[in-house]
Parts: structure tokens; C-alpha cells; sequence
């Protein structure tokens, strides 16, 4: 089997391909990287003036080495192998938006420190019990939330409880899985 390409690697090539310093981009994307990368290594840490990052569709198990992205506004993460949400709390003060769907997460346990996060996208993975999206809750700026195809939201699909539940559970919500909320509370102001 061949060796993964590394972040070190990956950002050389992005390097020579922009023109430009990575330490000193904005932006930053490293998807569908052949072979693929397989961990997040400590290379991560150069990217301090780094908004938006990129890394979906490699070989990712595990979130680590956020510590020097102190700008990280959004997280893109789809596509990969993560299994859950630990190794952000480098970026729990900062990041708005976590793309992770297409992943293997089952549990939210470590997503509570995401204190500044409007926007959680993760269809496709294996989340199937309340009391995980629950944890939810924790999350005091989260108005985006995308939970189509996990097990929980295609059983309460099913009998056409999803939406309800959700709104009950996550107050804050304004949209879901794409759709818009309309809360009674909502119509009465208008």
C-alpha cells in the first residue's frame, strides 16, 4: 500500500502551484490529494493568516495539529474517515462554519466547543440517538444544520417527526437541512 501524502507535502504543491506562501493565504484547499492525506500533521500549524481550509475528500481519521490556525473561520472536512469531533478546541473560539459530512461520526461528544459555530453541515454519517444531537444545544451561535442521511434523521423522516423535534430541541436553529424554519414566535413579530 502507498504511503499517504503529507499536509507538508500537499502544501509545497499548492505553494508552486499559487505562486504564493500558504503561511500567508487566506485560503487554503487540499482536496482529493493522490494519494490522499491520511492525518493532519503539524505542518497545519503554519497556517496562521489561514480563513478557510480545506481537506475533503482524502483519508482523514482524526481532527489535529489546529493549534497555529488562529484566523479558522471555516472547516471543510467532507469526505474523509473522522470518527468524531475531538482535536477542535484550537479553533473552538474562532471557527463559523464546519463542513464534515460524508464522515463516520456517530457521537457529538467535543463539539460543545465550538462556542462561535453558525454552521454545522454533516449529511451522511452515523449519528441515530437524541441525546447526541441534543449536545447540540451547547452551541449558542449554530442557525445552519444539516443532518440529512444519518440514521436519526432518516427514521424521524420516516413518520414525519424530524422537523418538529428538532425545532423543539435546537431553538435557535433558522434553517434545517436546508429549508428554511418558520416558528410561530417568528410570524407573530412580522
Amino acid at each position: 500500500m502507498s504511503k499517504g501524502t503529507t499536509i507538508k507535502e500537499a502544501l509545497a504543491a499548492w505553494e508552486q502551484k499559487q505562486g504564493e506562501k500558504a503561511a500567508e493565504a487566506e485560503e487554503i484547499k487540499l482536496l482529493c490529494q493522490i494519494p490522499s492525506i491520511e492525518k493532519m500533521d503539524a505542518s497545519l500549524s503554519t497556517l496562521n493568516n489561514c480563513k478557510k481550509l480545506s481537506l475533503s475528500t482524502n483519508a482523514i481519521e482524526k481532527i489535529t495539529n489546529l493549534n497555529g490556525l488562529k484566523s479558522l473561520k471555516i472547516l471543510s472536512l467532507g469526505r474523509n474517515n473522522i470518527k468524531s469531533f475531538s482535536g477542535l478546541e484550537p479553533v473552538g473560539d474562532t471557527l463559523e462554519e464546519l463542513w464534515i459530512s460524508y464522515n463516520l461520526i456517530e457521537k457529538m461528544k467535543g463539539s460543545g466547543v465550538l462556542k462561535k459555530l453558525k454552521a454545522l453541515f454533516m449529511s451522511n454519517n452515523l449519528v441515530k440517538d437524541w441525546s447526541e444531537v441534543q449536545k447540540l444545544s451547547e452551541l449558542p451561535c449554530l442557525v445552519d444544520l444539516n443532518m440529512v442521511s444519518n440514521p436519526i434523521e432518516e427514521k424521524h423522516s420516516l413518520d414525519n417527526t424530524w422537523r418538529a423535534e428538532i425545532e423543539k430541541k435546537l431553538v435557535k436553529l433558522k434553517k434545517l437541512d436546508g429549508v428554511p424554519i418558520v416558528r410561530q414566535d417568528d410570524e407573530d413579530e412580522g
